[in-house]
């Protein structure tokens, strides 16, 4: 029995020793090389999955992504029986909470355009607003967005949150499902995407919805690239109906050399940290995935193939 590690091979090295500590009974299996017998794999780790791994790999059983994210599986490609499971560790939630209150108060204090006068050696104070009269709107209310907004809460914006499921949050406005989309748009002076990617949520930033928020709204986006319409976004910018976005994610990634949203004056940029794995914390995830699944339970990450997530 063995499990098969695809991935950054310093990481690797990291995942060797502690699956050598908590489960020793495993194989550890680094590159498709080292596989002898395909049969002896049960357990795939990795960001990508090879072409048709339940064929290559007749006896897998579970897909561990070595990232929070699933989006990159053709779940179509798997028998119903191989579970797949994201990372799940507390570095994830609070570095997303960490880059959340970032973007969010980057937008709240104008920061992209303090950062042009100061290219420009401009001094501009402008007005600055207060916190109690802005509402943060969170998109997903899942275990990184409700994190979020506890993280917010302290700053005295006003809350509110938008998932495909009716959720109760204390002192949060809340709305759920495509009728309430709008309204809860309409709320919005800074909107925060942590939406996981799926079909219903691909394309969901467009020219119609970012138009339902108020004018000089703002954007943090750290769901997926392709959530947003990046067009209707420079659109929205350049025409003044939004004030500023701050991106973590795009598409493509990186972005093309001359694309508009590497030097627009409203738009600040990050290279997809909002969220980093460590390696150790990574490697345990891991490890909880398999002795859950050995035993017979769920494991925390498990993938809702019919959600996507």
């Amino acid at each position: 029995m063995a499990l098969l590690y695809l991935s950054d091979a310093e990481r690797g090295q990291v995942w060797r020793r502690i699956f050598a500590q908590e489960l020793p009974h495993l194989a550890f299996l680094e590159g498709q090389d080292a596989v002898h017998d395909p049969a002896d794999v049960r357990y795939l780790a990795t960001w990508t999955a090879p072409p048709d791994p339940a064929g290559t790999f007749p006896n897998l059983e579970m897909i561990l992504s070595v990232g929070a994210g699933v989006d990159q599986f053709d779940f179509e490609a798997l028998p119903d029986h191989v579970r797949v499971v994201r990372t799940v560790t507390p570095g994830l939630s609070a570095m997303m909470c960490e880059y959340v209150c970032l973007g969010v108060l980057a937008m709240h204090r104008d920061l992209a355009r303090f950062v042009v006068q100061q290219r420009a050696e401009t001094w501009a104070p402008g007005h600055p607003v207060l916190a109690r009269h802005r509402t943060v709107g969170v998109m997903g209310l899942g275990t990184l967005g409700r994190a979020a907004l506890e993280a917010l809460r302290p700053f005295g914006f006003g809350l509110a949150g938008w998932a495909r499921s009716p959720h109760a949050i204390a002192g949060v406005e809340t709305y759920s499902g495509h009728d309430e989309l709008s309204p809860f748009l309409a709320r919005c002076d800074i909107l925060v995407c942590l939406l996981p990617l799926t079909d219903e949520t691909r394309g969901l930033l467009n020219a119609r919805t970012l138009s339902q928020l108020p004018e000089g709204a703002r954007l943090v986006m750290t769901g997926r690239g392709e959530q947003l319409d990046h067009a209707a976004l420079i659109d929205a910018l350049d025409t003044g109906h939004l004030a500023g976005a701050m991106l973590d994610v795009t598409d493509p990634e990186p972005l093309p050399q001359g694309h508009p949203v590497w030097h627009h004056p409203r738009i600040l940029l990050t290279p997809h940290v909002a969220t980093v794995t460590d390696s150790e914390e990574g490697a345990y995830s891991a490890v909880a995935a398999i002795r859950a699944h050995e035993s017979g339970q769920a494991p925390e990450g498990l993938v809702d193939r019919a959600r996507g997530y």
